[in-house]
């Protein structure tokens, strides 16, 4: 969470910043564009610890197993 408010402050100043220029409407909207990759790609994160969550809740997977998964995906996380 303190991740993406650094990023959310970055790219908004940019914005200020950049947008009198032909390079800096160019470099906003490629920083615009990884912020939003960036934010599809933790959502895929956070719907697939959801459904091991479930799959725990229901037996349908192991603690052990569980936890294993748990720790996969917390590596792939860019926002730690």
């Amino acid at each position: 969470m303190k991740r993406a408010m650094i990023v959310l402050l970055l790219v908004g100043s940019l914005a200020l910043m950049g947008c009198g220029s032909k390079w800096g409407s160019a470099g906003l909207g490629a920083a615009g564009g990884a912020a939003a990759g960036a934010g599809g790609y933790e959502y895929k994160i956070k719907q697939e610890m959801e459904r091991i969550e479930e799959a725990r809740r229901t037996g349908a997977m192991s603690e052990q197993e569980y936890q294993i998964r748990k720790d996969q995906i917390e590596r792939l996380s860019i926002l730690k």
